[in-house]
C-alpha cells in the first residue's frame, strides 16, 4: 500500500495539518472528579500528538449536557484548567487539538442533574436501550422533557460558553457535535423531533438549532476554527429519519458559505447497526453521497482501514480520514501507517472507565522497528 497521499499537508481553516490522519472523538470515561481532565488524560492525548489533528472525547457544554460516567466538561474554571494540562502536553509534543462539544439531550439520565430534573430533548420520546448513571450502574432511559422554545437560546449560549472556555484552555479549534444521537442530531432527525414550532416539522425548522449554534460558536472563536460533525443514516441513540438523503442534502447545503473549517461525516457502517471489524467498503457511503454539497474540507470516519483511507482521499471523497479504535490501540498510528508496520490489537474490555491500563499503556514501536 502506498500511503503517501495521507502524508501531504492539509489546510483546515486556520490550521495547517502535516498529515491527513485524524484522531476522532473517542469516549473513554476517564475524567477526574467534577468532570475535570487530569494528568493521565494529558499523557494519553500527548502520546497521539503525531495525528494531523486530535479531536477530544465528547465534552459536555453544561451539567445538563452530560450523559455518561466520568465524562469531561468545559463549563467550569476547574475543567478549563484541567484541559490546559492536555493542550500544553499536546502542543509540547508538536500536535494540534480541538475540543468536541456536546449536549446529550435525551441520551442522558436525571442522575446527572444536581436538581434531579429529567433530561431534555426536542420531543418527549425516550431513547431505547440502557443508560448509565454516574456510578456506572445501569437503568432504562427516562422519557425526556421536551424543551420549550424559550430555552433554546440558553442551549446555544452554553455551546458559545464552552467554545470560549476551549480557547481559554488553549485548544486550536472546536468541533460542534451534531451527530451520533446527541441533542443537535435529535433536532435534525424527524424520528426524534416531532415539534410543531419553529424548530420542528420542516427540515428548514429542524436545522435551525444547529445553524444558530454554529453561528454563535463561530462568532466566539472564528468560523475558521469551527468544525461540525454529522451522521446521516446513523441510528445511534435510536434515531431515524424519514428521508435521510433529501434532508441531509439540505442540512449540509445550509453549512456552505459559513467559512467553517471542515465538515466531519460519520459513515453508516459506524452506527450501532453496522459497526464491526468486517465493515464492508460497499456499505452506503456518506462521503460519496454528500461530498458535492459541501465546498469546504471534509473529514470522514467509520471503520476505515489505511488502504480504504488512501482510496477515499485519492478519489476526492474526503480530504482526511479519522481512525478511532486504531488510535486507541496505537499511539504511534501515524508512523505505523507510514512504514506499513503491524498494528496493536484493540482491547474493547478496557475502552470505558478505569485508569492507565488500556489507556496509556498500549506500546509504541521500538526504535529498531521504526528504523527498519
Amino acid at each position: 500500500m502506498t500511503s503517501q497521499i495521507l502524508f501531504s499537508a492539509l489546510q483546515l481553516g486556520a490550521l495547517t495539518l502535516p498529515n491527513r490522519i485524524i484522531m476522532p472523538s473517542l469516549t473513554r470515561m476517564r475524567a477526574g472528579p467534577r468532570n475535570t481532565p487530569t494528568a493521565l488524560n494529558a499523557e494519553y492525548y500527548a502520546q497521539r500528538a503525531t495525528a494531523g489533528l486530535i479531536l477530544t472525547e465528547a465534552t459536555a457544554i453544561s451539567e445538563q449536557g452530560r450523559g455518561y460516567p466520568d465524562m469531561p466538561g468545559a463549563y467550569t474554571a476547574e475543567q478549563v484548567a484541567g484541559w490546559r494540562l492536555v493542550t500544553d502536553a499536546v502542543h509540547a509534543a508538536g500536535g494540534r487539538i480541538g475540543l468536541q462539544m456536546v449536549h446529550h439531550g435525551r441520551w442522558s439520565h436525571s442522575s446527572y442533574n444536581s436538581d434531579g430534573s429529567l433530561p431534555v430533548a426536542p420531543s418527549a420520546i425516550a431513547a431505547p436501550g440502557v443508560a448509565y448513571r454516574p456510578d456506572f450502574s445501569q437503568t432504562t432511559y427516562e422519557v425526556p422533557r421536551a424543551l420549550d422554545a424559550a430555552e433554546l437560546p440558553g442551549i446555544v449560549e452554553s455551546f458559545r460558553d464552552a467554545a470560549r472556555n476551549a480557547m481559554l484552555a488553549g485548544f486550536d479549534s472546536v468541533e460542534v457535535h451534531g451527530a451520533n444521537g446527541f441533542l443537535l442530531d435529535q433536532f435534525l432527525q424527524d424520528g426524534s423531533n416531532q415539534r410543531t414550532d419553529a424548530y420542528g416539522g420542516t427540515i428548514e425548522n429542524r436545522t435551525r438549532l444547529l445553524l444558530e449554534t454554529l453561528a454563535a460558536v463561530a462568532g466566539e472563536v472564528g468560523a475558521d476554527r469551527v468544525g461540525v460533525r454529522l451522521a446521516p443514516h446513523g441510528n445511534l441513540g435510536g434515531l431515524s429519519d424519514s428521508d435521510t438523503v433529501t434532508h441531509f442534502n439540505h442540512i449540509i447545503g445550509a453549512l456552505n458559505g459559513r467559512g467553517l473549517a471542515y465538515l466531519h461525516l460519520v459513515e453508516p457502517r459506524a452506527s450501532s447497526a453496522g459497526i464491526g471489524d468486517n465493515a464492508s467498503v460497499d456499505s452506503a457511503n456518506n462521503a460519496q453521497l454528500f461530498r458535492r454539497r459541501f465546498a469546504g474540507p471534509m473529514l470522514t470516519a467509520g471503520a476505515y482501514t489505511p488502504a480504504m483511507a488512501v482510496d477515499t482521499v485519492t478519489a476526492g471523497l474526503a480530504d482526511a480520514v479519522a481512525f478511532g479504535r486504531m488510535f486507541i490501540a496505537n499511539p504511534d498510528l501515524v508512523e505505523r501507517i507510514r512504514i506499513d508496520a503491524p498494528l496493536n490489537t484493540f482491547d474493547r474490555s478496557t475502552s470505558y472507565g478505569g485508569g492507565a491500563h488500556g489507556y496509556t499503556d498500549y506500546p509504541s514501536l521500538s526504535p529498531l522497528a521504526r528504523a527498519g
